[in-house]
């Protein structure tokens, strides 16, 4: 046995030794899977990730994806042993490491480096939050299709400067999730050659062995999605391991899945045995036991010997620190050939926007019978598009109903053999479209999906992940309330809307005209850390007169004065969102001729509201004027908090039904009459 093999199964018996110390420490976690796949994970980094630890988040690193996110003390041991330094809040890079020796025994401690499921922008190395099974993978087949983009736009001739590769690591459980099948379908569609899955066949799941629920042919199944498909019968044969990963280098036409059969808790003496697999520590006993078997010291406790990060630094360490030095290079020498390009590619990277970005962008003239909100939202979404060159996205099979696509000259249509298009279609793969919007994000672009607003349900989870990772995911949601009409209820979206509004760091923007769509596109471009839902209607919404009412820039602060009394001290406050704002101006008008002072406030998004000053808060919503109307097409859930204790809130409280419009209106109670009738109550009820 050669000192290099030596050291090469020393490093791979460190990290499972880590890992279980670790979950033991923590007296909570999964050692089983970090110690089966503990070689796959040394092969890929330590001889073909391009990777620079000193230097983590350079643009052309390769990109590896832990799906299997309860395996997190694989990655942790990875980045602690390679040495991979700690990144700032504003990617600088700082001298201290990600990972501390003293971080992994900290491992699910609050407020520790190493939390229990991998999470984004918390430790650096960590390229996506994984934790939901199949998430990861689908976030990496975003981040593929990203590199390719880069490449086709930024690069020039003999300028290669992005060319990344992406890894990702699943299990069992990966592969069974819905949208991981919406997503290898997709990427072998694409033809994402620069992808590459690693399924770890270990045949466990939490309940206990895999036939119990799953005994399809995996590779048949990715074959038939059109992948190259490579099998390693034993996750410890490195040089089997090297052979497949060698062949993914060398598969230019297709993506690659590298099934490897492994043995949960290899080296334990339960092996197969699923204690270890989900949640449970090895225990005293069984971690003495294995370390035996490792000729490892029995009570040695996050022992790391000698050699080992020298070994990690002979091979990742030197061979990343080459790449990204050749690429510091290269980017050098970009920025004098092609200055204008090197300006966009630094922005991108920096998710600032570039100079001009909001030329051009239109406005809408007063209009009584005025435009949908999809409409005016597609006419803002091509100007904008035009000045932003990484805004790309699509639909999920429905971009002539959500009107999302781009229309201006070169905009192209993504593809196989058109790379660089700005339409993606993501086809019918709501939840996937999500997934790979948020890879898409974490790679620096701005991408977008579009679908009906009732079919947010399936793409909740990554929406949820986008928010803890805080990036600028964008989603565009229309047919946006019973508005859907004939649908009937399966397409009216009655719950969704509070819900989207229930996730933390989410912009939720419902805007009641086209100029508010207008501005709504602004906020929406100008985030760096904040995902964004845009509302949009169906049916066509008049376009305010704004020399009679407040400006549409008001949105910027959420909710706003649109009219107000005379001597700005209303009887009875009116506030609507979307399209229940003309219905709250129609009954202010009625009111008004009768006598009564009322205000409209238009509320587009309650989170940009809550972030405004108690002042400006208490300034559009008095508390002195309880008497209030609210009017939203949606579930009434957590309207108490503007409308008041007394306050009437007309929304739903059923599901809808199947008719046309004006006949829901009428049934459900959204029309200027039953308006007018609130506030009076509300009114009495207040004398």
């Amino acid at each position: 046995m050669t000192q290099s093999h030596d050291l090469a199964e020393l490093s791979i018996n460190t990290i499972r030794t880590l890992s279980m110390d670790a979950v033991q420490k923590a007296n909570s976690g999964h050692p089983g899977t970090p110690m089966a796949l503990a070689p796959v994970a040394y092969t890929v980094w330590q001889d073909f990730l391009r990777f620079d630890p000193q230097d983590p988040v350079w643009p052309n690193r390769d990109r590896f994806v832990l799906s299997v996110g309860h395996a997190s003390m694989l990655l942790y041991s990875m980045l602690h042993l390679t040495g991979v330094k700690a990144i700032g809040k504003h990617d600088e890079r700082l001298d201290k490491p990600a990972l501390s020796l003293d971080d992994l025994q900290r491992f699910r401690q609050l407020d520790s480096l190493s939390p229990g499921h991998p999470e984004y922008h918390w430790t650096s190395g960590v390229e996506t939050t994984t934790g939901p099974l199949g998430q990861g993978v689908a976030n990496s087949v975003g981040m593929a299709i990203a590199s390719r983009w880069q490449a086709s736009y930024f690069n020039r001739p003999g300028f290669e400067v992005f060319s990344y590769n992406v890894y990702a690591l699943c299990g069992d459980g990966c592969l069974m999730e819905g949208v991981s099948s919406e997503a290898a379908s997709l990427a072998g569609h694409l033809k994402l050659s620069n992808l590459c899955w690693i399924y770890d066949s270990n045949r466990i799941t939490i309940e206990g062995k895999t036939d119990l629920a799953f005994t399809e042919d995996v590779g048949a199944r990715f074959l038939a999605y059109g992948w190259n498909v490579v099998r390693v019968e034993d996750a410890n044969d490195r040089g089997a391991l090297s052979a497949a990963l060698n062949n993914f280098s060398n598969t230019t036409d297709r993506p690659t899945l590298i099934i490897v059969k492994s043995l949960i808790g290899f080296g334990a003496p339960t092996k197969q045995d699923t204690h270890g697999a989900h949640g449970e520590p090895l225990g005293d006993a069984e971690i003495i036991g294995t370390k035996k078997n490792y000729g490892w010291p029995e009570d040695a406790k996050f022992l790391v010997p000698d050699g080992v990060y020298e070994h990690f630094q002979k091979g990742i360490g030197q061979r990343g620190q080459t790449a990204r030095t050749a690429w510091a290079k290269l980017f050098s020498e970009y920025q004098v050939a092609h200055p204008d390009m090197a300006v966009l590619l630094n922005c991108m990277e920096q998710r600032e926007l570039p100079s001009g970005w909001d030329k051009d962008l239109p406005t809408f003239p007063a209009d009584p019978k005025g435009l949908a909100t999809r409409d005016s939202g597609g006419k803002v979404l091509n100007a904008l598009a035009k000045n932003l060159p990484w805004l790309i996205g699509g639909s999920a099979d429905l971009a002539p109903s959500t009107k999302t696509l781009l229309t201006f000259e070169g905009a192209g249509h993504l593809s196989a053999s058109n790379p660089g298009g700005r339409n993606f279609h993501y086809g019918v793969r709501e939840h996937a479209m999500a997934s790979i919007v948020n890879g898409l994000c974490l790679s620096k672009l701005r991408g977008y999906g579009a679908g009906f607003l009732i079919f947010s349900d399936y793409a909740k989870a990554a929406i949820r992940l986008a928010a803890i990772m805080e990036i600028p995911f964008i989603h565009v949601f229309t047919h946006d309330s019973i508005g859907v009409g004939e649908d009937g209820p399966t397409h009216q979206p009655i719950e969704q809307l509070a819900s989207l509004r229930t996730i933390p760091g989410m912009i939720v923007l419902r805007p009641a005209d086209a100029n508010e769509v207008l501005e709504a596109w602004k906020v929406i471009a100008q985030q760096k850390h904040e995902p964004a839902c845009l509302i949009l209607t169906r049916q066509a919404l008049p376009t305010l007169d704004r020399s009679k009412f407040a400006p549409a820039s008001g949105l910027i602060k959420g909710a706003y004065v649109l009219t107000d009394a005379a001597d700005g001290k209303p009887d009875v406050i009116l506030i609507g969102t979307g399209s229940e704002v003309p219905l709250c101006v129609s009954a202010c008008e009625t009111l008004t001729v009768a006598g009564t002072k009322v205000r409209v406030v238009s509320m587009p998004s309650w989170e940009l509201f809550e972030q405004q000053s108690a002042e400006y808060r208490e300034c559009v919503l008095p508390a002195n004027v309880t008497a209030r109307v609210v009017v939203e097409m949606g579930s009434t859930f957590g309207w108490e908090r503007y409308a008041g204790t007394q306050g009437a809130i007309i929304g739903m409280r059923s599901f809808g039904a199947s008719a046309p419009l004006k006949d829901l209106l009428v049934k459900f109670g959204f029309t200027a009459e039953a308006v007018v009738a609130a506030a009076r109550q509300q009114i009495d009820k207040k004398a």
